[in-house]
C-alpha cells in the first residue's frame, strides 16, 4: 500500500522515532497532543499509515470547499459545520454502527500555548459516541512521537483528565514553549460551560 511505503520512507530519514503502543482495535478518539505545531498534523498522518490505523480527523467546511476538497476526504477529513456541533457526534456513530474502525483525530483547541485550558470536544464526542480516547504525543526532548495508552471515560472529568495529565507530564510537544497543561474548564463546576 502507498501510505505504508510513504510512512516508511519518513521514519527511515526521520530524525524522530515512533515509539509507544500500537495500535488499537476499535474505533477511538486519538488525541493528538501536547498540539503545538502544524507538524503534528504530519506525524498523525505518520503514525495512522504506519500502524494501518484508518484515521478520521473534523475539519471547518470551508476546507473541503473546491479543488481542496476531494484531498481532503481521501486524507480522511470529516467536513464540521460549526454552527450545529451536535452533528459530529451523529456522523461518528454512524460510521461506528456501520462497522468502521477508525481513529478519530482531534487535537484539543487550546492546546497551542496562552490558554487556561483545552476544549472539552474530544471529551465529550469520546462519551457520546461511546468511544474509548487514545493518547497521540509528540516530544521533541526525546524526539518521540507515538501511541499512548487508550482509556475510557467514566464520566468522571477531574479523575479522567488526572490520568491524561500523569500520561501527558513529560511530553513537551514540537514547540514547548507553546505547551498548554490538559485541564478542561468542566473540572471546575463553577465555570463548567463552553462550546465544542
Amino acid at each position: 500500500m502507498l501510505r505504508r511505503l510513504i510512512s516508511r520512507i519518513f521514519w527511515r530519514f526521520s530524525r524522530w522515532t515512533l515509539a509507544g503502543n500500537s495500535a488499537p482495535q476499535r474505533p477511538t478518539v486519538l488525541v493528538g497532543a501536547p498540539h503545538t505545531s502544524n507538524w503534528d498534523f504530519v506525524f498523525m498522518l505518520a503514525i495512522a499509515w504506519r500502524l494501518g490505523i484508518d484515521m478520521r480527523w473534523l475539519g471547518k467546511n470551508s476546507l473541503f470547499r473546491g479543488w481542496r476538497g476531494p484531498l481532503m476526504r481521501a486524507l480522511g477529513g470529516i467536513a464540521v459545520d460549526r454552527s450545529d456541533p451536535r452533528t459530529v457526534v451523529a456522523d461518528v456513530v454512524e460510521r461506528i454502527d456501520a462497522g468502521e474502525v477508525f481513529g478519530l483525530v482531534v487535537t484539543p483547541d487550546g492546546t497551542r500555548g496562552g490558554n487556561e485550558y483545552w476544549k472539552s470536544g474530544f471529551y465529550r464526542i469520546a462519551r457520546e459516541a461511546g468511544m474509548p480516547v487514545t493518547l497521540g504525543f509528540v516530544d521533541r526532548t526525546t524526539m518521540t512521537t507515538g501511541l499512548g495508552p487508550t482509556l475510557d471515560m467514566t464520566g468522571d472529568v477531574a479523575a479522567d483528565m488526572d490520568r491524561i495529565r500523569a500520561f501527558y507530564a513529560d511530553k513537551s510537544g514540537f514547540r514547548p514553549e507553546l505547551r498548554t497543561e490538559p485541564r478542561l474548564r468542566d473540572e471546575n463546576p463553577l465555570d463548567s460551560k463552553e462550546s465544542l
